[in-house]
Formats: C-alpha cells, structure tokens, sequence
C-alpha cells in the first residue's frame, strides 16, 4: 500500500468528523463526497481489487477527498476490521439493499452496539421497507412511482428523463446528507445515535412540495406543459437563437417580465402576461424575435438588467460564463475540470482535499490514523 494523501485538510465546518463508507454507487458515494467536501475525514471500504466505475479511478470524481482502505467483509478478520473502524467512527453510510448489511455482519444494531453514538446512513430507491423494497432499481423508476416524472416534459410528449440529478443526487445523496447532520445534531443531547433511513423515493416526492400545494389550490393541472413551470407558459421555456443556440427565458414576475419584453423588441404581443388566452400568440413572437439573433448576441443583449434571460451552455463552456468564473464555481484540479465545493462558509472554508483515491490506496495509513491507541 502507498502513503497516498494526508488526511483531509483541516478546513471546512466538518472538519474533525469521521465518516466510514461502505463502497456503492451513486448517491451513498456523493453524500459521502459531499460531507469530504466540507471538511469530514471519510474513509471508504473498498473491495481489495475493487473499483466501481467504468473510468480511471482518478476521473470518479464522487471519490475526491476521502482515503480507501481495501477489505474483505466476507472474510471474518476483514470484518473484524471494519467493526473495529465503526468504533471510532460519527457516521456511517451503506447503499446496500436492505438486508445485506445485516448479512455482512455490519447491520444497525451490530455498529451501534459498538459505537452508540453512530448515525448509520442508509440509502436506498425504495426505503428499508414496502413492497418494492427488495427489488432492484434505479433514479428513473424511483421517480416513476412518485409523480415527479409524470410532470417533467412537454404538452403532448412523453415524460422527459432528467438524467440522474432530481432522483439519485437530490431527493437522495442530499436528503442523507441532511438526515445524518440532523441525526449528528440531536446526538449532542441524547448521547445515541440512530438510522437514518434515506429513500429516493421519498426525498424526490418531497422535492415536489411546492407542486403539491399548488394542485391543492387548483393552481396546477396534472399535465405535462400546460403550467407555469413546466413549459406551459410562454415567458418561462427555452428559445432557439439564430445559430442553433438555446436561451433560458425565465421572466415570471411582471417587473421583470416588463424588462424582458422591452429588450427583446416585443410589442402588443406582450400584454396580458397571465391570460392564457394569449399565450400561443406571445409564444410565436417571442420565438421569432429570438431566431433573429445568434446566442451570443441575445446574450449581450440580456447580460445586465432583470430580464431573467440566460444562455443555455453546455457542460463545456460553462467554467467559462462570467459569473460562474468569478465565484469560481468550477476549478481545475490535478488536469480535472469539476464542480468546486458548495455551498460557501464565511469562516471555515470548505476545500478539495486530495484527489479520487485509488481503491485500498490508504489502507495502512487509515489503520494508523483511526486505530492507533
């Protein structure tokens, strides 16, 4: 085994906080990148040998600033260690099924009889329990059985996919996050831990609470394209441009709806904003104006004022957009382009704090550093 990186730099609101992580895929390794990011010192087990991703260890990303230590949890003295590890960790993340932890030796009322202070992760589509809660599955039928789908897309469409980011990444790896800091919380006066039960389906469905509201009210038709939000309403969609670029239009309120009418030229066409009645009309001449121009000068065109109007760019260009580099918003590290840290503290910083491991890179130097004494 090498030395590999230091432990994880000593910035960020979390610092000082130990985080295990059992090896998985997708939103229990983001959770876990998300809390390294911040500062926590997060270990994840890897199989020896193993690797999850079809890049080089160096471009899975999901595994920046933690260490890997390789173990054999089928092995009893492999297992051994990792409970050896839970006694001196905070928290705990697996992305099993439910029931293969339990089956490894290294379920809920195992760890916590270790450590009973451990807030132990678990994050799964389903949840722990249900009739689906055995099956296997992934962001997209997560999503299927929730409603949210159902919305995504236009008028006469099918249900559009919003790769992986509103199933896997928001209503999952961010709700965990936000359960085990809960869970972190409420230990300072209890003294126990506890599960957090982290379900895909049930973060995602609460993402929709605003939505559920607005049916409530009878603000919002169960149809895909005909609401304000979902491409429905002509002042807030996408616009192709000249060159076969795309603007964001996004103008909701009347203040800035006024601005963005007078700089794209639009004339009666732009009166009545929320009669719906004239929308297919305001729709035709706001496509027109836009197909006169090229991105880039629809864009100067936009760049100060609160028209809400914005440049659709692609994963490429994006470091490049002014505000996104002034805020630093994507870094280059170690020839990687990524998405630097967020969100920002005033006083603790969080940093990147060393680069995707190499699976078992930091076995010996975690056993040292966790297990000493």
């Amino acid at each position: 085994m090498t030395d590999g990186i230091a432990a994880p730099a000593p910035t960020g609101p979390l610092r000082g906080l130990r985080v295990l992580e059992l090896a998985g895929l997708g939103p229990g390794p983001f959770c876990a990148m998300h809390l390294a990011d911040l500062g926590a010192d997060v270990v994840r087990v890897d199989r020896p040998g193993g690797g999850t991703m079809a890049v080089e260890p160096r471009f899975d990303l999901l595994n920046r600033g933690k260490r890997s230590i390789a173990l054999d949890l089928k092995d009893p003295a492999g297992l051994e260690t990792a409970l050896r590890l839970v006694e001196r960790a905070d928290v705990l993340i697996e992305g099993y099924r439910p029931g293969v932890a339990e089956r490894l030796g290294l379920g809920p009322d195992v760890c916590l009889a270790r450590q009973p202070r451990l807030v132990y992760g678990r994050m799964t589509g389903w949840g722990q329990d249900g009739p689906r809660a055995h099956t296997a599955g992934h962001d997209l039928t997560y999503l299927a059985v929730t409603g949210v789908l159902h919305a995504m897309g236009r008028a006469g469409g099918p249900p559009q996919i919003p790769l992986n980011l509103v199933g896997d990444f928001g209503g999952g790896a961010l709700y965990l996050a936000t359960g085990i800091l809960a869970a972190l919380w409420e230990v300072q006066a209890s003294g126990q831990g506890q599960v957090v039960d982290a379900a895909i389906t049930d973060g995602a469905a609460h993402l929709a609470t605003m939505v559920a509201g607005l049916r409530a009210g009878g603000a919002w038709r169960d149809r895909r394209g005909v609401n304000l939000l979902d491409s429905g309403a002509p002042f807030y969609d996408v616009y192709a441009t000249a060159d076969g670029g795309h603007m964001a239009v996004g103008p909701i309120e009347p203040q800035f709806f006024a601005v963005f009418a007078q700089r794209l030229g639009l004339g009666e066409e732009a009166a009545a904003q929320y009669d719906p009645a004239t929308w297919p009309r305001l729709r035709t001449a706001i496509a027109d104006r836009f197909a006169q121009r090229t991105r880039q000068e629809w864009t100067e065109v936009f760049a100060d004022g609160d028209g809400c109007v914005a440049p659709v760019l692609s994963w490429a260009e994006a470091p490049a957009d002014p505000q996104l580099r002034a805020r630093q918003t994507y870094v280059d590290r170690d020839g990687v382009v990524q998405p630097a840290p967020a969100p920002r503290f005033s006083r603790t910083p969080a940093a990147l704090s060393g680069p995707p491991a190499e699976p078992g890179e930091h076995t010996d130097q975690v056993l040292a550093d966790w297990l000493a004494g």
